[in-house]
């Protein structure tokens, strides 16, 4: 079954390069029966010839529809941590994605933020001969050799929600939102909002090496580098977490009195930067002197807004299990797969507020909201 697999993989990565690489998302991990029993029984009597094909027959069935007769495909599924609401509902979506009841066994591993436990979790995987393994990357760097070693024990990969700096042979797609783009988003909102007016800038940075991070700091800086009239005072980690947007705006909040605009790179570093500007007296959102963007429009992130505190969410669909599954069925079906899957995003502004760039918040819009 690796064996066959891994020449359909050859297939598919040389079409892959025929339409380009790209940063895309992953998914999860087929099962097939195991193979092993049955050369062992041939070794006491040999078969006929007839004989011996069949189970390349029987293999040939299981490729095409493991699920409809019987058997589970394995995924195992390295996630990045629990470090906010978005992860939560990433983490969940994929669960029920591949539950049992669809025909799948998966292994999960939070690892926490930690990228030398993802590592360890993926050459488990690797040990544990999953036929698929989904990859959540921590950080962009540093995956060549694991990539290497999935690729030669025939397991294909799926790179999901982030990208990774890594030769786009050793892993089948990638799957997932464009983070440039949803960078540029927020800044030609901001633009928009402005219309000329001076700005003074605060970015609070998600986690450090994360292609979340890099690529909302280039989309956005992109656009800045538009308006001579907008200044970026300072930028720092909040690591995606609350009490690390509450730190660093605190900071902040000691070292600069001029801003009035905040970018925070996602729901949970705003709470935390509204944290801390709600101790010192600053007040922020639609009626506020400090504009707030943030990213992930989760539902407590779209509450906000709604509320009128956080001016404009960029959203990043945390729903993306079910790409990965339909590229899985694809590659059971012996199908050719893109090398890239973007999973779309938009925008949502304050009530009051109108844009090109984005829907303005409604109560119909969030109750409509799955996540």
């Amino acid at each position: 079954m690796k064996k066959k697999l891994a020449v359909l993989l050859a297939g598919t990565m040389v079409m892959a390069s025929l339409v380009g690489c790209g940063g895309g998302d992953a998914a999860p991990a087929e099962t097939s029966a195991p193979a092993a029993e049955t050369p062992a029984e041939e070794e006491e009597a040999p078969a006929p010839e007839a004989e011996e094909e069949a189970p390349e027959a029987d293999d040939a069935a299981e490729t095409e529809a493991p699920a409809a007769s019987g058997d589970t495909i394995s995924v195992g599924f390295a996630q990045v941590g629990h470090e906010s609401d978005w992860r939560a509902a990433n983490t969940q979506n994929y669960q029920d994605a591949f539950s049992e009841a669809n025909g799948y066994e998966l292994s999960f591993v939070d690892a926490d933020n930690d990228n030398a436990v993802q590592l360890e979790a993926v050459r488990n995987f690797i040990q544990q001969e999953m036929d698929y393994i989904c990859i959540a990357p921590i950080e962009t760097a540093g995956w060549d050799t694991v990539l290497q070693e999935a690729q030669d024990a025939g397991i294909p990969v799926l790179i999901v929600d982030r990208s990774v700096d890594a030769d786009p042979s050793l892993y089948t797609t990638q799957i997932g939102c464009d983070m440039v783009a949803e960078g540029e988003m927020a800044g030609n909102w901001l633009g928009e909002y402005l219309d000329g007016a001076e700005a003074k800038i605060l970015v609070i940075e998600g986690s450090v090496g994360a292609s979340a991070t890099l690529g909302r700091t280039e989309g956005f800086n992109n656009i800045a580098a538009q308006h001579s009239e907008w200044e970026i005072l300072d930028s720092q980690s909040g690591d995606f977490t609350q009490a690390g947007g509450q730190e660093v705006m605190e900071s902040f909040i000691k070292s600069y009195s001029d801003f009035n605009v905040v970018v925070c790179q996602n729901d949970n570093e705003a709470y935390g930067a509204m944290d801390a500007m709600d101790a010192a007296g600053i007040t922020y959102g639609v009626d506020g002197d400090v504009i707030i963007i943030s990213f992930d429009a989760t539902h407590d992130g779209l509450q906000y807004t709604l509320d009128g505190k956080i001016n404009c969410n960029v959203e990043c669909n945390p729903l993306q299990a079910e790409f990965a599954a339909e590229v899985i069925q694809k590659l059971q079906a012996g199908e050719a797969v893109d090398a890239q899957t973007v999973v779309t995003d938009q925008a949502f502004v304050a009530p009051g507020i109108t844009s090109q760039y984005a829907v303005t918040m409604t109560q119909e819009v969030l109750d409509g909201r799955a996540y």
